[in-house]
């Protein structure tokens, strides 16, 4: 594995050659991005495929060999836990993968190497937009640090947040999220889980919840602050009994939807060279929902809660529209 020089990205090419991509998971039936990501292409007129593959951690160095082999791949998606064994297995790293040790886009290069990228930074950025506008938040509180709370330090980053405080059941994930933060500029703080028995503590002009479902049940029976607004990672269950509270509030809610249609436009433009608008995707993907809300209720995802080390995946949960979340019901899956 090489460090690359920068996050510029040399597509494959959509044409005669490549003509397909995929989300790589176990389990990774319910995920969202195969519907995210064709309306992406359908929007970009390619005729470019997107599919779901399930392939475990075990699996995973023969399917990146099939990307090197097989003609016509533009890249691959990837949830936990593949993102972070990937790094390892394939030919260069981004910068910010590298320093996150998380990769969730592999793209075919030209010459058969494999590149990784790591657009969850960007998907949380975008969510992280939509919730703030141009506000910078200056004393975030994130819930959880897990693999997606390290995405998380990374937005904040991006965004001028000078530290970050993060409330955690297990320190030495912490510790290597004070890490990172120190090497991004960012001053991480950590806080006991049980500073949070009397409900979220002062202070706080955002809360990020990266806690897999049913985690933050018992904060969400303590009274929400008004004025702080949360991003909840999950979509599914949608809404989180966190994500209602703090609604109930009056309090600004954002849930997972965006950080998916966020990171999926930067994994189109990696595979394609071609820029797509996040609000086409987050279209696609409340539609993908209200119409498995007025089916059968489905089966669970068993990935979410199960991993408290991979945090939550925004591939694998739900979220309803922007600021309402009780307006798509409850999530049906990833």
């Amino acid at each position: 594995m090489a460090i690359s020089s920068g996050d510029r990205t040399e597509p494959t090419g959509v044409g005669p050659v490549a003509r397909r991509a995929a989300v790589l998971g176990a389990p990774v039936g319910h995920s969202l991005s195969p519907t995210l990501h064709m309306a992406a292409y359908t929007r970009l007129g390619l005729d470019l495929t997107y599919t779901a593959i399930e392939c475990d951690e075990a699996g995973l160095p023969a399917m990146l060999g099939r990307l090197r082999d097989e003609p016509g791949w533009a890249g691959v998606s990837l949830t936990m836990p593949l993102k972070t064994a990937a790094v390892e297995l394939i030919d260069e790293v981004d910068p910010t993968a590298a320093l996150l040790g998380a990769v969730n886009t592999v793209v075919v290069r030209s010459n058969g190497h494999l590149a990784g990228f790591n657009t969850d930074v960007d998907g949380v950025g975008y969510a992280l937009r939509r919730l703030l506008g141009r506000a910078v938040p200056v004393q975030p509180l994130v819930l959880g640090a897990g693999g997606t709370a390290r995405a998380v330090v990374a937005a904040l980053a991006r965004a001028g947040t000078p530290r970050v405080a993060i409330v955690a059941r297990r320190p030495g994930a912490v510790a290597e999220l004070v890490g990172i933060g120190a090497r991004l500029g960012v001053a991480v703080t950590p806080l006991p889980w049980g500073i949070l028995s009397g409900g979220v503590p002062p202070g706080p002009d955002l809360v990020i919840s990266t806690t897999p479902a049913g985690v933050t049940d018992t904060l969400a029976r303590q009274a929400w602050p008004v004025t702080c607004p949360l991003l909840e990672l999950l979509y599914h269950p949608w809404p989180t009994a966190l994500a209602a509270s703090a609604y109930r509030s009056g309090a600004r809610v954002i849930g997972g939807l965006e950080v998916l249609a966020g990171q999926a436009v930067g994994q189109v433009r990696h595979f394609t060279g071609r820029a797509v608008d996040e609000g086409v995707l987050l279209a696609a993907g409340l539609a993908a929902l209200s119409a498995r809300n007025a089916g059968p209720a489905a089966r669970p995802d068993p990935a979410v809660g199960t991993d408290l080390a991979a945090g939550t995946d925004p591939d694998r949960a739900a979220a309803g529209p922007a600021g309402d979340p009780v307006a798509a019901g409850p999530g049906s899956g990833g």
